[in-house]
């Protein structure tokens, strides 16, 4: 029962983590200007700190759940 545990936690993280990287990528938007008679043309990055914030709690998250599925692991090998 307890590998099942500890199996579950590893596809928690995974799954965290990948909404993690998820948010991150809705956290910043591009926008490209073209130019207009003397002004030239620029890219403009937009930072969205919901989204980053999102994205770092849930990382960390994952990386609490991980820490505790590897000690789980070893101290059910021992």
């Amino acid at each position: 029962m307890r590998w099942l545990a500890v199996l579950a936690e590893f596809v928690f993280v995974a799954a965290v983590a990948y909404a993690s990287v998820w948010c991150w990528r809705n956290g910043i938007h591009t926008s490209w200007f073209q130019s207009s008679g003397d002004a030239p043309g620029f890219t403009a990055r937009r930072y969205s700190g919901p989204w980053l914030a999102g994205a770092a709690v849930s990382m960390a998250a994952a990386g609490v759940v991980l820490i505790d599925g590897v000690v789980r692991a070893v101290r059910f090998a021992r």
